[in-house]
Parts: C-alpha cells; sequence; structure tokens
C-alpha cells in the first residue's frame, strides 16, 4: 500500500481530534508538562553553538522495556536507529551515518560534556545503561559549533540528577522473554555543594535468535563537589564489562521462513565479543565573574576487545585520553562561548587464524597470527560562537570551529615492502556556521546555514594493498535549515517543523572487499533534504485523568548527485540504507492514582539495500504497550510496577540492514537483522528515602 494512504489519513484524524478536544476544553483544566520531550532552541540561553536540537528525557524512556533504547531514540525525527542486536547499534541523522557498516560514526557524542567519540570518529551508544541516562540530546547537522561540526551533528548523553537534599536508594528490577533479566541499583545522595551517585547494573538475555546470548554488568559513579564559593570539581567514572554473541544478519530466505537463525559459519564458530570498558573524567567549574565561567575537563578511556569471527579473531586494545577546556559568559548584550578539546588514542590491533573448523565443536580456537598493527589518532578542535540580540526580538549567533586529524599507522607485522606503515596528516579545515531566531507570540523561527565535515577511518584510507590513499578527501557538505516552532490552544499543543538540505561532496564510500574488509574511496556527492514534524498534545480529560498523544514524522528525500562507481552509474537513485517515511506515535495516559498506559506505533518505510536500488527491504508497522503503576507505601518507600509487550502484532521485520551485501562463494546475500518476534517484560522498582 502506497505511504500517504497509510499516514495521511493518521496526520488528518490526529489533528481533527486535537482541535475538538481544545474546543471543549476549559482554560482551567490544562497543566504544563512536567517535562518537555522534543525541545527546539534556535538561539540557546547559554550560547553554546546549538541551533536546534531535540531531547527525549525521563517520561520517554518509560515508555519502553529498559533495554530498548532504540526505540526511544526511535522517537526523534530525523534520527534513526538501525539495532541488529543490543550491541550493534548504527545512529543515522538525516541520513549521515547509513552507509556505514555497522557502527556509529560522522557524528560526535558526548557523555556528561566529555567526548567519548574515539579518534575515527566511532560512537558507541551500547556503552550506557539505559536506566543510568537523565536526558539525550540531539544536534542534526553540522551546527553544533562548541560539540565538533561533523555532518551528522552531536549526541550528548547526561546521567540522572540527584534530587536536591536527599538521600536516595532506588533498585529497579525487569525480567522478560528469552530468559530476560535485568537489575540496576542506584544509590543517591545530595547536601549543600555535595552530589554523589553511584550504580550498579547487570543485564542477562539468551536474545531471540540462535548464538544472542548477551551478559553485561557495569558501574556508573558520578560526583559533584563545591570547592570554593566561586568553583567545584566533578568525578564521573564508567566501567562496563560485557560477552555479547553474534548472531550476525541472514540471507532472504532466512529471514522470511525462519528469523531466529544464525548463519551456519557463525553458529559453528560460536562468534562473540567480549568488551572491558572504562571511562574517567575529572572537570573543574570555575565562576570568575557573574559574566565568565570556565569548565575544564581531563579524561581517560580504556578499551579492550576480543572478537572471534570465522574468517578470523580480532585482538585489541585502545588507550585514549585528552582534555576539553570551555569559557561562558556574556559581554554587554552579547553571549559567547569559546575553547578548545583534543583528543588522542593508541590503538593496538592484531588478527589471527580462527581454527573453529578443527575444534570439535567446540566453538572458536585461536591459530597463528594474521597481523600486528598500532595506530595513533589525533583529532584537535577550537570553537566559538557569538549570539546577539539584534532586537528584542530578532537574535543571530556566528559560530566557528577548526578541525585539525592526524593518523599513523604501524604496520609490526610485515617486513620489507609488504609494511604498510604511513602517515595521514589532514589539512586543517575551518567551519562556519550562522544561526537566525525570530521570537513570536506563541513561537518563533529559525534559520541556519553551517558547514560540516567527516573523516575517513583510517581503515578507509587504505588502498587494496594496504597502503595510505593520500587522495583519500575529508566529506565535506553545506547545511541549510528553516524551522519554526509554536505553541497552540493555551500551550496544551507544541509544533515544531523543519525543513533542511544538505549536499555532501566527496561522499565516502566503503568497497567490500572481502567477508570482513572495506576500503574506503571518494566516489561523488549526495544530497540530503527533508520534513521533520513533532507534534505533542496534553488534555486533562478530567480531574484525575491526562491524555497525552504525540506523533514525530520524518520525510527523507535523500539521493545520489553525482555516483560512478566502475562502469555503474548510480546518480540520481535514491540513497542506500534510508527509509523515505518514517513515523512513531503514541498515546500516554495517567491518572492520579498512579496508574499510566503508553501505547506506542512505528511506522518505517521500505530501504534501499543497494546502490543500483535493485532490492529493498520490506515496509513495517511495530505496535508497542506498557501498563504501570506508582504508590507510596509509606514515608519512606514507594513502589512502582510495570508491565509490557513489545511487536504486539508479531510482525516480521528489519530491526537492521545491512547495504551493499555481499554473498561469497555463491550465497545469497545477507541484508538482515530481524527484529524481536513478539515478546513480554515486567519490572518493579523500590525507592527508599532515607
Amino acid at each position: 500500500m502506497n505511504f500517504r494512504f497509510k499516514v495521511f489519513p493518521l496526520l488528518f484524524t490526529f489533528l481533527s481530534a486535537l482541535q475538538i478536544l481544545a474546543q471543549d476544553t476549559r482554560k482551567d483544566s490544562i497543566t504544563q508538562l512536567e517535562e518537555v520531550i522534543i525541545t527546539q532552541d534556535a538561539i540557546p540561553k547559554k550560547a553554546t553553538g546549538i541551533t536546534s536540537s531535540s531531547k527525549i528525557a525521563g517520561r520517554t524512556f518509560e515508555r519502553f522495556n529498559p533495554t530498548d533504547i532504540p526505540s526511544a531514540i526511535n522517537q526523534i525525527s530525523g534520527v534513526y536507529i538501525l539495532s541488529g542486536a543490543i550491541n550493534t547499534n548504527r545512529i543515522t541523522i538525516r541520513g549521515i551515518g547509513a552507509r556505514t557498516p555497522y557502527g556509529t560514526n560522522k557524528l560526535r557524542m558526548y557523555f556528561n560534556g566529555i567526548p567519548v567519540t574515539n579518534g575515527t570518529g566511532s560512537s558507541t551508544i551500547e556503552a550506557y545503561d539505559f536506566e543510568n541516562l537523565g536526558a539525550v540530546e540531539f544536534i542534526k547537522g553540522p551546527k553544533a559549533t562548541a560539540y565538533g561540526s561533523n555532518l551528522g551533528g552531536a549526541i550528548l548523553l547526561d546521567t540522572k540528577a540527584s534530587v536536591e537534599d536527599k538521600t536516595l536508594l532506588i533498585n529497579s528490577f525487569t525480567m522478560g522473554s528469552y530468559n530476560m533479566l535485568k537489575d540496576n541499583l542506584t544509590f543517591s545522595h545530595s547536601e549543600d555543594g555535595f552530589n554523589l551517585s553511584l550504580s550498579y547494573n547487570h543485564l542477562e538475555t539468551d536474545g531471540y535468535r540462535q548464538n544472542s546470548q548477551f551478559q553485561r554488568d557495569g558501574l556508573l559513579l558520578n560526583t559533584r563537589f563545591r570547592t570554593g564559593q566561586k568553583s567545584s570539581v566533578a568525578l564521573l567514572v564508567n566501567y562496563i564489562d560485557y560477552t555479547a554473541h553474534i548472531p550476525s544478519s541472514i540471507n532472504q530466505t532466512d529471514f522470511e521462513e525462519d528469523p531466529t537463525r544464525a548463519p551456519s559459519n557463525w553458529l559453528e564458530s560460536q562468534g562473540f565479543e567480549a568488551n572491558n570498558y572504562i571511562l574517567t573524567g575529572l572537570s573543574h567549574t570555575y565562576q570568575f565573574s557573574e559574566h565568565l565561567q570556565n569548565t575544564t575537563s581531563i579524561f581517560y578511556t580504556y578499551l579492550d576487545h576480543y572478537e572471534p569471527r570465522p574468517f578470523n579473531i580480532l585482538d585489541e586494545f585502545t588507550n585514549g585520553f585528552g582534555f576539553r577546556s570551555r569559557f561562558t559568559g556574556n559581554w554587554g548584550e552579547a553571549q559567547f562561548t569559546f575553547g578548545g578539546e583534543f583528543y588522542k588514542d593508541e590503538y593496538h590491533w592484531g588478527t589471527f587464524e580462527n581454527l573453529y573448523e578443527e575444534n570439535d565443536g567446540n566453538g572458536s580456537l585461536q591459530g597463528n597470527q594474521l597481523s600486528d598493527n598500532t595506530e595513533f589518532r589525533k583529532q584537535f578542535n577550537l570553537f566559538g560562537t557569538l549570539t546577539y540580540p539584534i532586537t528584542t526580538k530578532f537574535s543571530a549567533q556566528l559560530g566557528l570551529n577548526l578541525n585539525k586529524t592526524n593518523y599513523d599507522f604501524r604496520d609490526l607485522f610485515n617486513q620489507g615492502e609488504a609494511n604498510a606503515s604511513a602517515e595521514r596528516d589532514f589539512d586543517a579545515i575551518l567551519l562556519p556556521n550562522l544561526g537566525l531566531n525570530y521570537q513570536l507570540k506563541n513561537g518563533k523561527i529559525y534559520a541556519n546555514i553551517s558547514k560540516g565535515f567527516s573523516n575517513p577511518s583510517l581503515e578507509e584510507t587504505l588502498t587494496p594493498n594496504g597502503v595510505i590513499n593520500p587522495d583519500i578527501a575529508q566529506e565535506t557538505g553545506a547545511n541549510y535549515e528553516l524551522g519554526t516552532e509554536w505553541s497552540l490552544f493555551n500551550k496544551s499543543l507544541s509544533t515544531n517543523i523543519t525543513l533542511y538540505r544538505m549536499n555532501v561532496k566527496n561522499l565516502l564510500v566503503a568497497q567490500r572487499v572481502g567477508e570482513d574488509q572495506y576500503i574506503g574511496r571518494n566516489a561523488g556527492e549526495t544530497r540530503h533534504q527533508g520534513l521533520e514534524l513533532d507534534l505533542q498534545y496534553q488534555e486533562q480529560l478530567s480531574r484525575t485523568l491526562t491524555f497525552s498523544p504525540y506523533l514525530s514524522y520524518t520525510l527523507n528525500d535523500h539521493s545520489f548527485v553525482d555516483f560512478v562507481d566502475g562502469d555503474n552509474d548510480y546518480s540520481g537513485n535514491p540513497l542506500t540504507g534510508v527509509p523515505k517515511h518514517r513515523l512513531s506515535s503514541g498515546i500516554d495516559l495517567r491518572h492520579t492514582n498512579g496508574l499510566l498506559l503508553n501505547l506506542t506505533h512505528q511506522f518505517v518505510d521500505e530501504i534501499p539495500l543497494t546502490d543500483a536500488n535493485s532490492i529493498s527491504s520490506d515496509s513495517f508497522n511495530v505496535f508497542h504497550a506498557k501498563l504501570g503503576y506508582r504508590t507510596s507505601l509509606s514515608s519512606h518507600i514507594s513502589l512502582g510496577l510495570n508491565a509490557g509487550i513489545n511487536n504486539i502484532f508479531d510482525s516480521n521485520y528489519a530491526q537492521s540492514v545491512l547495504i551493499n551485501a555481499v554473498g561469497f562463494g555463491g550465497a545469497q546475500p545477507r541484508y538482515y537483522y530481524p527484529g524481536n518476534a513478539r515478546n513480554y517484560f515486567g519490572g518493579v522498582q523500590l525507592n527508599y528515602v532515607f
């Protein structure tokens, strides 16, 4: 069925219902939302360099199973996370990053203000427990001057804040289908000038598919204390230890007949990845005066990763460290921010033979070494923004970001002419950003023009012979954005609409030359343009019942402008890996007696799987439901209960896809990562206030 017949009647019915409800609503029955789920801010008060952003927080998280961060993120228009497994997520923003084979890149991620994107631009949201997050903010496009001007934008993760002047012990326990068990235990303390939060989390599940067992343990320490009238210090420590078996992608026949299957080679080798990860960050904030403040952070990351695959065994570890310093303040009527950020990591990796076929059915067995490499990767960013109110209603913001990137690759295995050691030093790139904002009585209109970039990974700069190709260039793009935000019907309806267009030059293409080998090259130009719509409504149906429907719609009109691959000309084709239409909607019903019902829905249009657009995934609809109840047992103890159903109608759908898959040895290409079948969960939360 054509998409417009599915969605447009729903939009019309939804808006008509809101109008009817608004006409019958008394002014004194409207209550203000405790949390704004989607926020747009063209010229922010703190001059962060952000021209518009979308944010999800507590109430959005509560709608879903606490292991299901993809569903929460997919509530945001323009942002789509494809999840092959708990440990395999690819976040795309306005189509940027859709061509990455497995992980997330072309954006920057920050955790409590500390950069956690590695030296080649990869980010892993699965390194953070969903239940420890207080908010996730998405800056769409290359306008996040203070957070890097990457083409995809930036993701800002923030932990839950301590409740002021309270000491709490909170335990959340959840169990569900596929032998899923999850527990999060948090101790939180706050008093004058001191805040402490310490969390332990555990998750285990057998998974929906063969060879998809997962187990994770984690610790999070977050503390801040005042060291003087003008200064404070914060310490952040995040540690995770997880082992995730890998079911991998499957071909179309298996996807249609039995999506629980894993490919035979992954099943026989019992492929998995084991990770130990730690992030430590120390931050100092000093208030020089009422007009100037500085926050400086130093940080260290360590990742130990071991991954047996059918074709080889990868053994690697990474040490990363750096600093970030940011000044904010005002100069007369103007607000400003400026600072710098430096990140360096040392990546050591080697591969070994996998002799699983000789291991009598016991899975992977490490054999002879095949490679031994070390990479040194450095990035340096300088940034600054200036926001000036031209009139009482009209403001302008100018931002600049300067990036310098260097790669140094050491081949420690091959000798002589076979040695592939090389260095790549990219030219410094200057990235401007201009934002305009006009304040109206019940809303605002904003516009942005910005320039962004994406670095190739070091591996993408290598030729098939393993030598760095100096002709590989950075992707660059110019972004144009126009948006508006309105509050209507006595502020019971919030509406955000954004139009954008971005042209990306020197498109980086990962060409598959082996089962796990991708060579990068610049192959042309893409055009990213689209529309994003967010609606949220709240109606007090009675003194005890609140009705809150919401909807977000994304139109992706993305295409190759100039893309020639060998003898094939794909110019004009829709961009691979991106659905043209996407819709998320839902209803929250809250009763003052503590009952809460969440109904959520997601529609994803078909996704082109090859550059030639010769095959596409099927469009799908998925529905979820969750029922919760909260009550106080005493002045010190409160209880929360919840139960839910995911994929109510048991749809067989692809939760992630692998584009341009190649079948080796006559096998069918493996494009699909199936989503879970209908599954159930339930949980209990106990809060104790000392």
